[in-house]
């Protein structure tokens, strides 16, 4: 977009149909943008829930030439949602988005924090979002595809299925359901897991709860809803997830932990290939790569920013300093793994708890959970 940009701060309800027409006419233009994140659906939707929501309109003269929504907490910038957002960026069209360190500098905040940020950057380390992508005739040739290049793989999910099946009975999966008992389920199993393993609970806040429900009541092309897999009376697994034209977002997997030996998520997520195929989706987005099963399933990918832009001259914030400390605790070898899982962790707390007590309180628990998994930081320390 180059030199010459004005921001224009408004809330959500204040964008005109002339500018939801303009933001659905770039957003279609541009392929970057083809998430439904970037829908005017979850910006709608997602504003009203979610604490602090605005959208900075961008203006080179009298022309709106992109879009930004996102969220304040004190004076930090986040992408509307945050920690509920996966990818983010301008809306625009192709190659006019300017750069994130410029968009930092427009905004005006003390700090811009981005997880997934699509477009041109200049600031930051890159991530990989991976997916499995289906070719027009569906999930068949994928599979068959698959099936061949990870032979061992995908012949124990097969036998897993009919372990499971011999166990507890047949496996039956169903998609799209809205069912707010099914989300109340899901979200009480993500709640145990991030107690076990010491993140900090995205859902303790509230608001990021009622997103889901909100998003679940959304008709049309765009949307959310919960896949089920159940072995005879059983519920195995569930899954929650988000589309909109032929993409289908993976979100909130959980399955039943005392099962894991029959891989109930993994037979989710393939039946749920199966037949979301029949239904028109051919993008299956599984999120950021990382977890070991992906590379089994994934067969594209897409290179996202993460970043945090902080306004020049100001102090380190409580999380911040808190980060230091810690890296430095850690020692040359660890500190940058450690920092990295420690900003994740407090760009979450940040993004979550809009009262300043709840985010000294989640930085604590994971001060102490970082501390608890690197117990040579203590004696290093000494």
């Amino acid at each position: 977009m180059g030199t010459g940009l004005k921001v224009e701060m408004l809330a959500v309800e204040r964008l005109s149909a002339d500018h939801w027409q303009l933001w659905d006419a770039m957003r279609q233009a541009n392929p970057a943008l083809s998430s439904p994140y970037f829908r005017t659906e979850f910006t709608r939707i997602a504003a009203e829930v979610t604490p602090g929501a605005r959208v900075a309109v961008l203006h080179r003269g009298d022309e709106v030439v992109g879009f930004f929504p996102h969220q304040t907490r004190g004076g930090a910038i986040q992408p509307l949602a945050a920690p509920m957002n996966d990818y983010h960026g301008i809306i625009s069209h192709p190659d006019t988005a300017p750069t994130l360190a410029h968009v930092a500098e427009l905004l005006d905040g003390k700090r811009l924090n981005v997880s997934g940020w699509v477009g041109p950057c200049g600031a930051g380390e890159a991530r990989q979002a991976v997916m499995a992508v289906l070719p027009d005739e569906g999930f068949e040739p994928w599979y068959a595809e698959r099936r061949t290049a990870q032979g061992k793989y995908f012949k124990d999910k097969e036998r897993a299925r009919r372990s499971l099946e011999a166990e507890l009975g047949p496996v039956e999966v169903q998609l799209g359901l809205r069912d707010p008992e099914l989300l109340e389920r899901i979200i009480g199993l993500k709640r145990e897991q991030y107690r076990r393993s010491g993140l900090h609970d995205v859902f303790a806040c509230g608001w990021t709860g009622r997103l889901l429900q909100a998003l679940m009541q959304s008709e049309g092309d765009f949307g959310a809803s919960i896949a089920v897999l159940k072995a005879g009376d059983q519920i195995c697994a569930l899954e929650y997830s988000m589309h909109a034209d032929s993409h289908y977002h993976f979100w909130f997997p959980t399955y039943v932990p005392g099962l894991a030996r029959c891989s109930p998520g993994v037979l989710l997520s393939l039946e749920t290939m199966r037949q979301g195929s029949e239904l028109g989706y051919r993008v299956f987005d599984f999120g950021f790569g990382g977890e070991h099963y992906k590379k089994y399933f994934c067969n594209a990918s897409q290179s996202l920013r993460e970043a945090v832009i902080q306004k020049p001259g100001l102090t380190a914030t409580l999380g911040g300093a808190a980060l230091a400390t810690l890296g430095g605790l850690a020692g040359a070898g660890r500190a940058e793994a450690l920092r990295t899982s420690l900003r994740r962790r407090w760009a979450a707390i940040e993004a979550c708890e809009v009262d300043g007590l709840a985010r000294a309180r989640g930085l604590a628990v994971a001060a102490r959970s970082a501390l608890r998994k690197t117990p040579d930081i203590l004696t290093a320390s000494a």
